[in-house]
């Protein structure tokens, strides 16, 4: 590397520069492993740019030691964000900028927000297909398990009726941070009080099982988890039950661990696709889940 590499910490004042960086880098990812069938690559909308700062913003407001920046000459060329949850350590965002990727700087980098880790038994990231960062990935001890997503428009003759399932509260929050301890071995703490102000909340809570969902506009699944599949199942049915007529859904981030959802995906006549990975280290893949892409 002709210039010095600088690895410092990310500031709140940087985030306008490293979502554009991340914008650009999973762009032209996306663009690079393109399959036909999958949803047509395209730049952040307005309103996704608002949630990512905001998503930024809280994780270095809480684990600003788990968020840093690579710069040379004075210009972000990569950056990573990461957290803690129990004893578990969690990578939300990694990139780098394509034109500088391959020479150094991504090692470094992950180095430093791995330094958050130390004191965890675990580890939890949703790593893209992107070849170099799986290899750095196992490089830090991580085993990666296959993803994948469905895709298509619902049919809605074969929507089941769902019962028992109501919008959640904040008073729902020691319940499913219950829920995340027995599923994931981490509650989600803090992060529940932002994924609820931008996503529907439903829940579950029946002596049979118990689960919670956060639910996008348009219907998709941002965030699942539950005590059972059979309650996992009803939460699903009902996330899908809010996406609009003739539009298509997506269901992310499915490891072979939860094929009861791709049960469902199949009744509701959607597609199913490869792409990423999802690492953990010291940890199986959660079951019955459906992790969110940055928050896990």
């Amino acid at each position: 590397m002709s210039s010095e590499l600088l690895i410092r910490p990310l500031h709140i004042d940087d985030l306008a520069a490293a979502e554009k960086l991340s914008s650009d880098s999973f762009l032209e990812l996306d663009r690079r492993t393109f399959q036909r069938g999958w949803p047509e690559p395209s730049v952040r909308g307005p309103a996704r740019v608002r949630d990512w700062i905001r998503r930024s913003t809280h994780l270095i407001e809480g684990d600003a030691g788990g968020c840093w920046a690579a710069e040379i000459e004075g210009a972000m060329v990569g950056f990573a964000t990461s957290f803690r949850r129990d004893l578990t350590w969690f990578l939300a965002t990694y990139a780098v900028r394509p034109e500088s990727q391959g020479v150094g700087i991504g090692k470094p980098l992950l180095e430093a927000a791995l330094t958050h880790s130390h004191g965890c038994l675990r580890g939890m990231l949703s790593g893209s297909a992107d070849p170099k960062a799986v290899r750095r990935y196992r490089q830090a001890g991580f085993t990666a398990h296959p993803q994948m997503f469905m895709r298509g428009t619902i049919d809605r003759d074969v929507l089941p009726i769902v019962e028992h399932v109501r919008d959640g509260t904040a008073g729902d929050f020691d319940l499913m941070n219950s829920i995340d301890r027995r599923v994931r071995d981490a509650a989600h703490g803090r992060d529940h009080e932002l994924l609820s102000s931008m996503h529907r909340l439903i829940v579950l809570d029946q002596n049979s099982g118990s689960g919670y969902a956060y639910v996008t506009p348009s219907g998709e699944p941002a965030l699942l988890a539950a005590t059972n599949r059979r309650t996992a199942t009803r939460l699903l049915w009902e996330a899908l039950a809010a996406s609009e007529p003739d539009v298509e859904v997506t269901i992310p981030h499915l490891t072979p661990a939860n094929e009861w959802a791709l049960d469902v995906g199949f009744a509701a006549r959607l597609s199913v696709y490869t792409n990423g990975y999802l690492a953990l280290r010291g940890m199986k893949p959660p079951t019955p889940y459906i992790h969110s892409g940055a928050l896990l």
